[in-house]
């Protein structure tokens, strides 16, 4: 498995370069990577935690993190639906 420090510094670069942030609860932010690495793991891709993989391939490619609901989700709501990517501060 991947190491989780590395994980979390590309997933703030990534969230830097197109105008987010990560979740400034570091806990929240290991706990959902943690969750990401157990998926990627047990199914093949970073799936979010917080959805459902419903087993159709190209429904779930819509979940993988960073998920294709995450601008929507941050647009209406501040934050993506598991709390990973914020609105950038």
């Amino acid at each position: 498995m991947e190491d989780i420090d590395i994980v979390i510094e590309n997933y703030k670069n990534w969230a830097e370069k197109n105008g987010y942030s990560l979740n400034q609860n570091r806990k929240v932010v290991e706990f959902l990577v943690k969750s990401l690495l157990e998926r990627e793991e047990k199914f093949g891709k970073r799936y979010c935690p917080c959805r459902r993989i419903s087993g159709n391939k190209k429904e779930d490619e819509k979940i993988v993190c960073p998920c294709a609901y995450m601008e929507k989700e941050i647009k209406e709501n501040g934050r993506c639906f598991c709390g990973l990517f914020v609105k950038k501060r």
